[in-house]
């Protein structure tokens, strides 16, 4: 979860205000989409569009924990980065040709100037809020749960929100995870956008491995927070993972996925999950999808010494 202590506490309090329809409509269907945050993927019948909430400068000297600071900044300027990492915010929509599922739903208006995008995103992919039939909440953090709502109220008013019932617990209902306690911001922030979905009957949980639809399933991946899950679709022989908050820094943890970051509820899971998805996604050439990761975040990890590198996958863009 990327917080609002890493800038200064006023950027936050700017508020991005709802997408109106006038503003979506005013982008013309040839508008070039990847300038407007969206990029196209096929995974066997299902379309895949990648679409971007903003970005976010993140101040990551503070964050990362397992490894001294020279380390660190070592590894950053070997991609010609420094200790300000401008972040993204990767939402995604998956049309099966049934459904059309979106998988996280940005920051809303909880970030201000950074983020809030997401809704120009889907009208530049040719969708809208109201096409939505399910969100996928990879975590409860307001940068992958705070788009749920809009100025209050509810943004996408047919989708069900499926997210890990240990999130549920642990953000809504006060539970506390192996003497972890949600943090107060965190509450309210989970009250005021994923609250009123369980309000009208329309959070759906789960426990375990999950076929949630015929191709796409969930899979708790837990540690960053209680409930964070991994989701993935198949169709045709052909797959996709989208790993949420598995990863953060792609400059540091690729090359060592050992390194955490202070978003970690439970840093020692993290780690762990981090270390079991790595190898898998290694060993099996898996094509992911990662929130934070640059835009659009599509890529594989290839095993690399004792730690990986991020391989983006091209980006076809032709009929």
């Amino acid at each position: 979860m990327l917080k609002t202590f890493l800038l200064a506490a006023s950027v936050f309090a700017l508020a991005a205000g709802p997408i109106s329809a006038q503003t979506r409509a005013a982008a013309p269907p040839h508008a070039s989409a990847a300038a407007r945050g969206v990029a196209k993927f096929q995974i066997g019948r299902f379309q895949l569009f990648a679409l971007s909430d903003g970005t976010l400068p993140l101040d990551v000297d503070p964050l990362l924990k397992g490894a001294p600071k020279a380390e660190i900044d070592a590894l950053l300027d070997r991609e010609f980065q420094g200790r300000t990492v401008e972040t993204s915010i990767n939402a995604y929509l998956v049309d099966t040709g049934d459904r059309q599922i979106l998988v996280d739903a940005g920051a809303g208006d909880l970030f201000g100037a950074f983020g809030g995008k997401l809704m120009q995103s889907l009208a530049a992919a040719g969708y809208s809020a109201g096409d939505v039939d399910d969100i996928l909440v990879t975590h409860i953090h307001t940068d992958h749960s705070g788009g749920l709502t809009r100025g209050g109220r509810i943004a996408y008013p047919n989708a069900t929100v499926h997210a890990g019932a240990a999130d549920e617990a642990f953000f809504l209902d006060g539970a506390r995870d192996h003497g972890h306690a949600a943090e107060a911001r965190h509450i309210e922030e989970a009250m005021k956008t994923v609250e009123p979905y369980r309000r009208v009957g329309r959070l759906a949980t789960f426990r375990g491995a999950t076929q949630l639809f015929p191709g796409v399933s969930a899979r708790p991946a837990p540690g960053h927070t209680p409930g964070h899950a991994v989701y993935r679709i198949e169709s045709e022989g052909q797959s996709l993972e989208f790993w949420g908050d598995l990863i953060h820094v792609g400059a540091v943890q690729m090359p060592r996925p050992e390194i955490t970051i202070a978003f970690d509820v439970d840093q020692d899971a993290a780690r762990a999950e981090r270390a079991r998805l790595f190898s898998a996604a290694g060993r099996d050439r898996t094509l992911v999808a990662a929130a934070h990761l640059n835009f659009p975040g599509v890529g594989r990890v290839r095993p690399e010494g004792q730690g990986y590198v991020w391989v983006p996958a091209p980006h076809r863009y032709h009929d």
